[in-house]
C-alpha cells in the first residue's frame, strides 16, 4: 500500500536496504527520525555522510582509519613481529574486543572464492607479502572463517608465506565450521587466538 508521503516512502526504501532491516523496521526508524528535533537528525545524517566520505583505509594493514595509518599500526605498544590476518574489518573489531591480542593486523578484504570470481589478485595478499618482505615479521596468524573459502585462502597464504620462512599459525577451532568471527563470543575468540596452532599441525588433525 502506498504511503501518504513520497518523501517518507523514499526514506523507508533507503533504510530497508540496510542488512537485517525489513520494511516494518525501516518504517519505525523513519518515523522516529521524523519525530526527532531537526538539529539531531542533521547531526545523524552528517555523521553518516562524513563516515562514508572521509574514512580511509590504512596504508599498512588496510583497516579503516581516520588517518593514512590507523591507530593500531601506529600504537607504540603493539607486538610488531606478529600479524593477524583477517577477512574483513568486522573481524578486527571482534578480536580487539577480546583484549587478548597485542600484535598487528592485515585485512584481506575477503577470501579466495573461485565460484564468486574472487582470486588472490583481488585481495590484499600482495600487500601482506610486501609487509613480510620489509622484515621484522616473525609470525603470521591466520584468523579466517571456518569455511571452504576461508580454508582455501589459509592454504594459499601458508604456501606463500612458508616460502619466505615465516612461521604460520591458525587460531584454534573452538569456532564452529562455517562460522564468522564476528558472531563468536569474545571468550571463545580470545581463547582461540591464544591457543593457536602451527598451520601444518592444524591441517594434519
Amino acid at each position: 500500500m502506498p504511503l501518504s508521503s513520497v518523501l517518507l516512502e523514499n526514506a523507508v526504501d533507503q533504510l530497508s536496504t540496510l542488512p537485517g532491516i525489513g520494511r516494518r523496521t525501516a518504517m519505525r526508524m523513519a518515523l522516529d527520525l521524523l519525530r526527532r528535533d531537526g538539529a539531531a537528525v542533521h547531526r545523524f545524517t552528517e555523521a553518516v555522510r562524513r563516515m562514508r566520505d572521509e574514512i580511509q583505509y590504512c596504508s599498512t594493514c588496510c583497516n579503516i582509519s581516520d588517518r593514512p595509518v590507523c591507530e593500531i599500526c601506529s600504537a607504540p605498544g603493539r607486538e610488531r613481529g606478529t600479524i593477524c590476518v583477517v577477512e574483513d574489518i568486522s573481524a578486527v573489531i571482534a578480536i580487539e574486543n577480546t583484549h587478548r591480542f597485542k600484535g598487528l593486523y592485515h585485512v584481506l578484504g575477503g577470501v579466495i572464492s573461485p565460484m564468486d570470481g574472487v582470486g588472490p589478485e583481488d585481495l590484499q595478499i600482495a600487500r601482506l607479502l610486501e609487509r613480510v618482505a620489509e622484515g621484522g615479521v616473525e609470525e603470521v596468524i591466520l584468523a579466517l572463517s571456518a569455511t571452504l573459502e576461508g580454508d582455501t585462502t589459509s592454504f594459499f597464504l601458508n604456501k606463500r608465506l612458508g616460502e619466505r620462512g615465516i612461521r604460520v599459525s591458525v587460531i584454534a577451532r573452538g569456532i564452529s565450521v562455517g562460522g564468522d568471527l564476528e558472531h563468536v563470543d569474545e571468550l571463545t575468540l580470545g581463547r582461540s587466538i591464544m591457543d593457536r596452532k602451527p598451520y601444518e599441525e592444524a591441517v594434519r588433525r
